[in-house]
């Protein structure tokens, strides 16, 4: 779930004082017919939950069925079932519905989006910016960025759910440099050697811009470089793999790069937390933290 809301201001918040408590009842519950997006990484045709939620009755077994979308944003607004009316002018003319505080802060908007996610292949590793820098990259390049709102998430998990989440505590990450050759291969001595160097307890702008610069070298690398250290890595795992159980991680590893070849994500998995919410639990995402959504459904 993403939440765009803008931050308050003292006239909303004045507003929202001055409303006097509605007397009417509020509107009956309306069904919606929600938007979906058929990213190339969803479920495909009945096998996606999305599809079965949007109520498709013949569902194209070949085409991803990605995203369902709930609320009242732009790209991909839910309309009422009954007449195709947007949801949002439903609201403005139903503001009972929302409530006399929230219509008058937010008028016909819904001030967040409700998602329900079917993933069967990894996305891309990504961070969503806070509110001043998703107004600047709104201005600056509307047709990418197509709001000004800042989009923190709260996902929880419908079945079991896998995704990666902020970067592992420097422990692990000294791990991953001396069992994992590869990766310190890619990053160079000079930037695993600070990583190493490093304690828990040192000053946190300190790890963070050691982890920074290593991460930076890291994504950087050529593709020649990535090709050769991923080649490397999957034929040692899969030979390592008949004497020893793998770890959750080199699993990972081995999963993902079926998923996409010669991709540095593969190799900068390594870095971030492996997180498996099972139903039901739930992971809040904070602006600009990394993250990436492996496998399963959730909202």
């Amino acid at each position: 779930m993403e939440h765009p809301s803008p931050p308050e201001t003292a006239a909303a918040a004045s507003s929202q004082r001055d409303v006097e408590p509605s007397s009417l009842p509020p509107p009956a519950p309306q069904r919606l017919r929600c938007a979906v997006q058929h990213y190339e990484w969803g479920r495909r045709g009945a096998a996606s939950l999305v599809a079965r939620l949007a109520d498709d009755q013949d569902p194209d077994l070949a085409r991803p069925y990605a995203e369902l979308w709930m609320g009242t944003h732009s790209s991909g607004p839910s309309t009422l079932l009954d007449d195709g009316e947007l949801l949002r002018d439903w609201l403005v003319r139903k503001p009972d519905a929302l409530g006399p505080a929230a219509a008058a802060r937010w008028g016909g908007e819904i001030p967040f989006l409700f998602k329900v996610l079917s993933v069967a292949k990894a996305l891309s590793i990504q961070a969503h910016p806070d509110k001043k820098l998703a107004e600047a990259l709104h201005a600056l390049r509307p047709s990418i960025y197509k709001d000004d709102n800042h989009k923190p998430e709260m996902a929880i998990a419908i079945p079991e759910f896998r995704l990666l989440y902020g970067f592992a505590g420097m422990e692990e990450l000294k791990d991953v440099l001396r069992t994992v050759p590869e990766v310190e291969g890619l990053v160079g001595h000079e930037h695993a050697g600070k990583l190493m160097s490093l304690k828990e307890y040192d000053e946190g702008n300190e790890i963070k811009s050691s982890l920074q610069s290593a991460f930076a070298k890291l994504m950087a690398a050529s593709k020649e470089k990535v090709s050769e250290a991923l080649s490397k890595l999957i034929r040692r795992l899969n030979i390592e793999s008949k004497i020893r159980t793998l770890t959750d991680k080199e699993q990972l590893v081995l999963s993902l790069e079926r998923q996409y070849e010669d991709d540095i994500g593969v190799i900068a998995a390594l870095f971030f937390n492996y997180v498996k919410l099972g139903p039901g639990e739930a992971l809040y995402i904070g602006a600009n933290e990394p993250h990436a959504y492996l496998s399963g459904g959730m909202h």
